[in-house]
């Protein structure tokens, strides 16, 4: 148990400096300041105990004049005090909202960079709950810190002062109870830590379970399941209210304690300094400051083992932030990566070999090579690694073994920025941001001119049914771009890659999801877009390839056929079955028959 508690406050002093160190410390001066003007508050305080001695006697002696000039005090005090107050509580609050709004903008920095493998093995919700609730957590617990732990802890030191300078004796007798009130507390601080930490989790669960839901709420509507979702989150909420209720009764058990410890304390202090000014003769002055002092600082006590918890839940979502922020890339440049300009594009594998999981190749000594300005598609079952491919050329994932090369130069050579900005990608998943269509346009061009988002539209055969939309190019596409149609949406992706203008082109089942009519509008938009690029193409319909420069037959992770579509078809191999399954006895090409679903 000690060497456990040992452990704890070591991290949790760690988390602390590590805390100042990244976060805090441009904020220093900020801190200086609202610490002066927490020194002259809490100073404030004490004096008012301070001059209750003073009170005493003037009503003793019924002094007209002194009680004048304490009336007088009390009001610069208090207005001094005020002044002071004001000056700390903005100061702290403003700074403390600062150092989470840099934690916030960089933990969201970082994730947006990491890997394309962190966003596939974490899940959406789980990273908005570290952006949201996590990070709304440390606010509450980064505020309520600095704004009350500096304050109430100077008061009561300074109310400890008065109360010794006035009777030693009497303020030994009130903090004799102290270590028993502080155990228990710092105890609880413990369980507040480990049950936030289990709220967190739930949390993420939480939101993942919205995100998730709310995105699919079609399929949800189509199958009818609205009231086995409802159950579903109604458990998951059930959940989650336990663990935070848990935390609630944890935490409820401070104030007790200290009201009872505290009002032994106060029965002590009246019971023995009573009997000294009763029977003893003590000046009534003295014992009457130190009741003030020992009131006064009361409160700050008791809200000070608040802190304590809230400064537990914070610990605690901080070690989760830190842990994120701590994850590292593994797709990161070479020191001697270049940049270059792509001059023909041509892509080469030499001998790859990939593997998600160890041990398990996705891809096993994959070898070709994709000719400058030439069509390579990609065809096979589901899972065969086509995918895998086009991931590995903009080095979404580095390759276990071999090398891919761009113009002859391995890819890990040059800067990842440089590689990226040589490639287009148009997929089944269109991703397009809740702004206007000409934002999305010219999202990898956000500097693009008006006449230049226009000519990339025409040419991806956009621009006409986006001028008869109410706004135009300023028309909010909203989230997903759920207000354009599946083939609208195709072409304004399309129209986004006709104005990066990359040599190299890759189209990740780029009409798979759409209708007949969608699918020959965007099929001539791809057309002029794949003119003089080197483009892959992963087709579900084979009759898409048809035209292809070369096409190769993925199974299994290898390349089990290569050629053109006539080439491939008179091998009557893979291929073949492949094509007899969409277009049917004695037919060449067509519509995507029942088969077509074996294809990814």
């Amino acid at each position: 148990m000690a060497e456990n508690k040992i452990k704890l406050d070591r991290h949790s002093w760690y988390l602390a400096k590590r805390m100042y160190r990244e976060f805090m410390r441009p904020y220093f001066w900020m801190f200086v300041l609202a610490c002066v003007a927490m020194v002259v508050a809490s100073a404030m305080l004490a004096a008012i105990a301070y001059i209750s001695r003073d009170l005493v006697e003037v009503f003793t002696s019924r002094d007209m004049d002194t009680g004048r000039n304490l009336a007088i005090a009390v009001l610069a005090i208090f207005s001094v005090r005020g002044v002071a107050s004001l000056v700390h509580y903005l100061t702290l609050n403003w700074t403390g909202e600062r150092v989470i709004l840099d934690m916030q903008k960089r933990l969201y920095n970082h994730i947006i960079r990491s890997d394309l493998a962190f966003f596939q093995t974490n899940s959406t919700g789980t990273l908005i709950s570290r952006l949201t609730h996590d990070v709304g957590r440390m606010r509450f617990a980064v505020s309520d810190a600095l704004t009350g732990f500096g304050i109430h802890a100077f008061t009561v030191a300074s109310m400890i002062g008065v109360m010794f300078h006035s009777d030693w004796v009497l303020a030994c007798i009130t903090f004799a109870a102290l270590p028993l009130i502080i155990f228990p507390i710092l105890l609880i601080g413990r369980w507040t830590r480990r049950i936030s930490r289990a709220a967190q989790v739930e949390a993420g669960k939480l939101t993942a379970f919205y995100d998730e839901t709310f995105r699919g709420a079609r399929h949800v509507k189509a199958y009818g399941m609205e009231t086995t979702e409802i159950a579903r989150a109604g458990r998951i909420m059930e959940r989650f209210f336990k663990i935070n209720f848990q935390g609630v009764r944890v935490q409820s058990a401070v104030f007790p304690m200290f009201d009872l410890f505290g009002g032994i304390a106060i029965f002590a202090v009246m019971f023995y300094g009573g009997n000294q000014v009763l029977i003893e003769g003590k000046d009534p002055g003295a014992f009457a400051s130190f009741i003030v002092a020992l009131m006064l600082s009361y409160q700050p006590m008791r809200q000070l083992t608040m802190l304590n918890a809230k400064v537990q839940e914070g610990l605690a979502s901080a070690d989760r932030v830190f842990h994120a922020l701590d994850l590292r890339e593994t797709i990161v440049d070479k020191p001697t990566a270049k940049s270059i300009r792509v001059a023909d594009g041509r892509v080469g594998f030499k001998n790859v070999r990939f593997e998600y999981l160890p041990n398990i190749p996705a891809l096993d000594g994959i070898s070709f090579e994709a000719p400058a300005g030439k069509t390579v598609a990609l065809v096979g079952p589901s899972g065969a690694g086509k995918s895998t491919i086009l991931n590995l050329i903009p080095r979404f994932y580095d390759v276990s073994d071999g090398t891919i090369t761009v113009d002859g130069i391995d890819i890990r050579d040059i800067a990842i920025a440089s590689l990226r900005a040589n490639i287009g990608l148009v997929s089944q998943e269109i991703s397009l941001f809740d702004d206007t269509i000409r934002a999305n346009i010219a999202y990898g061009k956000p500097d693009a001119s008006e006449a230049e988002v226009v000519r990339a539209a025409q040419a991806a055969a956009a621009h006409d049914f986006i001028v008869e939309l109410p706004d135009g190019y300023d028309t909010i596409v909203g989230g997903q771009g759920l207000r354009l149609s599946g083939g609208q949406r195709q072409r304004v992706a399309i129209a986004r890659a006709m104005l990066k203008n990359a040599p190299i082109l890759l189209l990740d089942e780029a009409t798979s999801a759409l209708d007949t009519e969608s699918e020959r509008q965007v099929q001539s938009a791809l057309k002029r877009l794949m003119k003089g690029r080197t483009t892959f193409v992963i087709a579900h319909r084979l009759s898409t390839v048809f035209d292809a420069d070369v096409i190769y037959v993925i199974d299994d992770g290898k390349i089990v056929e290569a050629g053109t579509h006539r080439a491939l078809l008179r091998r009557n191999g893979l291929y073949t079955r492949l094509h007899a399954m969409q277009s049917g006895p004695g037919r060449e090409g067509g519509p995507a028959g029942e088969g077509e679903r074996v294809f990814s």
